[in-house]
């Protein structure tokens, strides 16, 4: 499941990865009615039942992976690892204790090319991989020492 699913870097993370996975969006923000038979609506990231309200949608669709692409659910996914662990869901975001480490690459443009790492495997086609144990949507940096966790804001 993608966060922040009306967003053009949603669609086209689902675009990327639809050949090898049932990709489903969640938002927070407001869309049309007649997107609701595609993208699942979620509570805003501030909200103290976030992370229960997340993980009964996960759970209802079967879900393994969460890539959360909004800049607001970052700390509330990053304390909550734990939680989603323990029902076999993997949240492809930071660490608490990782979050601060970070750098972050806001909106980047569609020509930026970004891949998804689960502990620092692509789990595009390419099947790339980092030195690190990186999960989020990333760009790897020139030297190919750190990657830029990529988000909506």
């Amino acid at each position: 499941m993608i966060t922040f699913g009306t967003r053009p870097l949603a669609q086209r993370v689902k675009q990327a990865l639809a050949d090898q996975f049932e990709v489903f969006l969640a938002t927070s923000e407001e869309f049309p009615t007649i997107l609701k038979s595609s993208i699942y609506s979620i509570p805003k990231g501030v909200n103290p039942t976030f992370a229960h309200e997340v993980l009964k949608l996960a759970l209802d669709l079967n879900i393994n992976y969460i890539l959360p692409l909004g800049y607001q659910e970052l700390a509330p996914f990053a304390e909550s690892h734990m939680l989603f662990e323990e029902y076999g869901i993997e949240i492809l975001s930071p660490k608490r204790e990782e979050l601060p480490l970070v750098f972050l690459l806001e909106n980047p443009s569609k020509d930026t090319k970004l891949n998804v790492y689960r502990n620092g495997r692509s789990l595009h086609k390419d099947g790339l991989t980092v030195s690190t144990s990186f999960s989020g949507l990333g760009l790897v940096s020139d030297d190919g020492d750190r990657i830029a966790l990529a988000i909506c804001k």
